[in-house]
């Protein structure tokens, strides 16, 4: 019994990690004093030539995080 609840937990567990590689589009999050709330990144992929088209958007980079759909949340377009 023991055995099973510990494959359940270990399934359960890589379903969430692997799960949210896959999930939503990636953003930057840019700080309050830039024109947009978030800046889309090409492919989802965080790299210097996706953070230089949002530094060029105007966007000051604070951090990363998946996309908002929130309607009031201002997202930078390329």
């Amino acid at each position: 019994m023991k055995f099973k609840i510990f494959i359940t937990t270990i399934i359960a567990f890589m379903v969430i990690m692997f799960g949210n590689l896959y999930a939503g589009d990636k953003c930057v999050n840019c700080s309050s004093s830039s024109p947009c709330q978030q800046c889309k990144l090409d492919g989802g992929v965080d790299n210097q030539k996706n953070r230089k088209k949002c530094e060029d958007l105007g966007c000051k980079i604070v951090g990363t995080g998946s996309c908002s759909t929130a309607a009031n949340v201002k997202v930078c377009n390329k």
